[in-house]
C-alpha cells in the first residue's frame, strides 16, 4: 500500500513534467513555421482551457513527534500542539488547530464521550465524519462554525492504509455540503482495536498528497493501547 501511494504521487509529477515539455516543443515549432515565411501563426486555446495548476510537491524533510508512544513525521515548515490529548499539526499559515491541519489522537474513542468513531463502526458509514450533527468546515465557514451541514457522503468506500510500523488501518473519506451548499472534504484513517485515529478536519486540498505521507509515518510501536 505504502509503494501505491509514492506511485501516485510520482506519477503526477512526471505527468505534469511530460505535459510541459510537450507545451514547450508545440510552442517552438509553431515559432519556427511562422519565422520562414513571414506569416503569422493564431494560437488558440484548446476547448479543455488552460492546464490546471500542478499540486506543489511534498516537503522533503520531516520531523518525528510524538504523543503517549504514537509517532509521526511532521513536514517541515508545519507546527504542531497538543490539545486535550491529541496531536495537532497545522500547515503553513495556520495557527490553530482547524482547516488543512491533522489530527492524531491516540485512545480516540476511550477518549468521546461518545465513543466515537468507534461506536456503531461510524468510520464506514455516511454519518461518521464527525460526532453528532457538526457544522460546516469548508475554508469560508471554518472559523464561524455557524452554518449546519446539508448532507455528508462517503466519497469513496472504505479503504485500508498500512502504516510504517505494518498495522493497517480504515482509510474513509467524506465529502460534506453545507447549508450554503459550501462543500468540504474529510479524510480519517482509524485503527479501531489500537483505537488510535488520524484525523482531517477539513482537507485543504493541495495537501492531499501531504496528508498521505502523514498518514504512511505513523508508528504505534512503542504505543500502549
Amino acid at each position: 500500500m505504502a509503494g501505491i501511494h509514492g506511485r501516485r504521487r510520482r506519477a503526477r509529477g512526471a505527468r505534469a513534467a511530460t505535459g510541459t515539455a510537450a507545451a514547450a516543443a508545440a510552442l517552438l515549432l509553431l515559432a519556427a513555421c511562422s519565422g520562414g515565411g513571414g506569416g503569422e501563426v493564431e494560437l488558440e486555446r484548446g476547448e479543455s482551457g488552460l492546464l490546471p495548476a500542478a499540486e506543489p510537491p511534498a516537503p522533503e524533510e520531516f520531523a518525528a513527534e510524538t504523543i503517549e508512544g504514537v509517532s509521526i513525521k511532521v513536514p517541515d515548515g508545519w507546527q504542531t500542539r497538543n490539545e486535550d490529548g491529541a496531536l495537532c499539526l497545522n500547515p503553513p499559515g495556520q495557527a490553530a488547530c482547524g482547516y488543512g491541519s491533522v489530527q492524531l489522537t491516540p485512545h480516540a474513542a476511550e477518549r468521546h464521550p461518545q465513543n466515537w468513531p468507534a461506536k456503531d463502526e461510524a468510520f464506514k458509514k455516511d454519518d461518521g465524519w464527525a460526532a453528532g450533527d457538526g457544522s460546516c468546515r469548508s475554508l469560508n465557514t471554518a472559523a464561524s462554525g455557524g452554518i449546519g451541514v446539508k448532507s455528508a457522503k462517503l466519497a469513496a468506500n472504505p479503504d485500508f492504509t498500512e502504516h510504517a510500523d505494518g498495522l493497517k488501518s480504515h482509510h474513509t473519506v467524506w465529502k460534506v455540503t453545507c447549508d450554503n451548499d459550501d462543500t468540504f472534504e474529510v479524510r480519517m484513517w482509524f485503527l479501531p482495536i489500537s483505537d488510535v485515529l488520524l484525523y482531517v478536519w477539513s482537507a485543504d486540498s493541495q495537501y492531499s498528497s501531504v496528508y498521505d505521507e502523514i498518514a504512511l509515518s505513523m508508528d504505534t510501536t512503542d504505543y500502549q493501547s
